[in-house]
Protein backbone atom coordinates (compact mmCIF):
# COMPACT_ATOMS: atom_id res chain seq x y z
CA UNK A 1 0.00 0.00 0.00
CA UNK A 2 1.65 3.09 -1.23
CA UNK A 3 2.39 5.95 1.85
CA UNK A 4 0.28 9.71 1.26
CA UNK A 5 3.12 11.64 -0.04
CA UNK A 6 3.93 8.52 -2.77
CA UNK A 7 0.44 8.97 -4.30
CA UNK A 8 1.01 12.89 -4.05
CA UNK A 9 4.58 12.43 -5.88
CA UNK A 10 3.77 9.75 -8.48
CA UNK A 11 -0.06 9.43 -8.62
CA UNK A 12 -1.92 5.78 -9.43
CA UNK A 13 -0.78 4.54 -13.12
CA UNK A 14 -3.77 3.71 -15.24
CA UNK A 15 -4.14 0.10 -15.94
CA UNK A 16 -3.78 -0.20 -20.21
CA UNK A 17 -6.68 -1.99 -22.29
CA UNK A 18 -5.53 -4.82 -24.45
CA UNK A 19 -6.66 -4.36 -28.09
CA UNK A 20 -8.80 -6.67 -29.05
CA UNK A 21 -8.42 -6.04 -32.71
CA UNK A 22 -4.96 -4.76 -33.02
CA UNK A 23 -4.44 -7.38 -36.22
CA UNK A 24 -7.04 -5.37 -38.34
CA UNK A 25 -6.10 -1.42 -37.76
CA UNK A 26 -9.48 -0.62 -37.56
CA UNK A 27 -10.56 -1.94 -40.85
CA UNK A 28 -13.79 -3.84 -41.01
CA UNK A 29 -12.66 -6.38 -43.83
CA UNK A 30 -8.72 -7.13 -44.73
CA UNK A 31 -7.42 -9.06 -47.79
CA UNK A 32 -4.85 -12.12 -46.34
CA UNK A 33 -3.05 -15.07 -47.93
CA UNK A 34 -3.67 -18.61 -46.61
CA UNK A 35 -0.69 -20.06 -44.87
CA UNK A 36 -2.01 -23.36 -43.78
CA UNK A 37 -5.45 -24.71 -43.50
CA UNK A 38 -6.42 -27.29 -40.37
CA UNK A 39 -9.09 -28.50 -38.27
CA UNK A 40 -8.80 -28.19 -34.11
CA UNK A 41 -11.33 -29.28 -31.77
CA UNK A 42 -13.06 -27.00 -29.36
CA UNK A 43 -13.15 -26.49 -25.99
CA UNK A 44 -14.93 -28.68 -23.42
CA UNK A 45 -18.85 -29.29 -23.62
CA UNK A 46 -18.29 -29.68 -26.94
CA UNK A 47 -17.09 -31.42 -29.90
CA UNK A 48 -17.25 -31.12 -33.69
CA UNK A 49 -14.11 -29.84 -35.70
CA UNK A 50 -13.63 -26.64 -36.88
CA UNK A 51 -12.28 -25.27 -39.68
CA UNK A 52 -9.82 -22.76 -39.01
CA UNK A 53 -6.98 -21.56 -41.60
CA UNK A 54 -3.92 -19.48 -40.56
CA UNK A 55 -3.36 -16.24 -42.76
CA UNK A 56 -1.28 -13.61 -42.76
CA UNK A 57 -2.64 -10.33 -43.15
CA UNK A 58 -1.65 -7.62 -45.49
CA UNK A 59 0.42 -5.49 -42.67
CA UNK A 60 2.10 -8.86 -41.76
CA UNK A 61 0.42 -9.97 -38.91
CA UNK A 62 -0.53 -13.55 -38.78
CA UNK A 63 -3.71 -15.18 -37.36
CA UNK A 64 -6.33 -17.59 -37.06
CA UNK A 65 -9.40 -17.18 -39.32
CA UNK A 66 -12.20 -19.96 -38.91
CA UNK A 67 -14.36 -20.63 -42.06
CA UNK A 68 -18.04 -21.01 -41.37
CA UNK A 69 -20.40 -23.21 -42.82
CA UNK A 70 -20.07 -26.69 -44.55
CA UNK A 71 -17.32 -27.87 -46.23
CA UNK A 72 -13.89 -25.24 -48.05
CA UNK A 73 -12.18 -24.80 -51.24
CA UNK A 74 -9.73 -22.93 -49.74
CA UNK A 75 -5.63 -24.48 -49.57
CA UNK A 76 -2.34 -22.30 -49.29
CA UNK A 77 -1.64 -19.25 -50.63
CA UNK A 78 -5.41 -18.54 -51.39
CA UNK A 79 -6.68 -15.15 -50.80
CA UNK A 80 -9.54 -14.36 -49.10
CA UNK A 81 -11.31 -11.43 -47.03
CA UNK A 82 -11.21 -11.50 -43.32
CA UNK A 83 -13.87 -10.00 -40.85
CA UNK A 84 -13.78 -9.32 -37.32
CA UNK A 85 -15.67 -11.70 -34.68
CA UNK A 86 -14.45 -14.69 -32.43
CA UNK A 87 -15.39 -17.73 -32.18
CA UNK A 88 -16.17 -18.37 -28.85
CA UNK A 89 -15.54 -22.33 -28.30
CA UNK A 90 -11.99 -21.82 -30.12
CA UNK A 91 -9.82 -20.00 -28.30
CA UNK A 92 -6.90 -18.24 -30.02
CA UNK A 93 -9.84 -17.55 -32.98
CA UNK A 94 -10.75 -14.05 -33.06
CA UNK A 95 -12.35 -13.64 -37.26
CA UNK A 96 -14.35 -14.82 -39.36
CA UNK A 97 -13.53 -15.80 -43.64
CA UNK A 98 -15.78 -14.28 -45.81
CA UNK A 99 -17.58 -16.51 -48.04
CA UNK A 100 -18.21 -16.15 -51.57
CA UNK A 101 -15.54 -13.16 -52.29
CA UNK A 102 -12.12 -13.84 -53.31
CA UNK A 103 -10.81 -17.61 -53.71
CA UNK A 104 -13.01 -19.01 -50.57
CA UNK A 105 -16.68 -20.02 -52.32
CA UNK A 106 -19.77 -19.85 -51.15
CA UNK A 107 -21.98 -22.30 -49.83
CA UNK A 108 -24.45 -24.08 -52.77
CA UNK A 109 -27.96 -24.99 -52.41
CA UNK A 110 -28.26 -22.84 -49.29
CA UNK A 111 -31.54 -21.45 -47.95
CA UNK A 112 -31.59 -19.76 -44.95
CA UNK A 113 -28.92 -17.15 -44.08
CA UNK A 114 -27.55 -17.06 -47.49
CA UNK A 115 -25.65 -13.76 -47.16
CA UNK A 116 -23.51 -15.18 -44.64
CA UNK A 117 -22.10 -17.61 -46.55
CA UNK A 118 -22.17 -16.48 -49.89
CA UNK A 119 -25.27 -18.44 -51.77
CA UNK A 120 -26.49 -17.26 -54.75
CA UNK A 121 -30.28 -17.50 -54.84
CA UNK A 122 -32.04 -20.26 -55.57
CA UNK A 123 -34.26 -19.88 -59.35
CA UNK A 124 -37.43 -20.27 -58.98
CA UNK A 125 -39.52 -22.31 -61.42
Amino acid sequence: MPTKNQLICHGREEKRRTDRTRASDQCPQKQRVCLRVSTRTPKKPNSALRKIAKVRLSNRHDIFAHIPGEGCNSQEHSIVLVRGGRVKDSPGVKSHRIRGVKDLLGIPDRRKGRSKYGAERPKSK
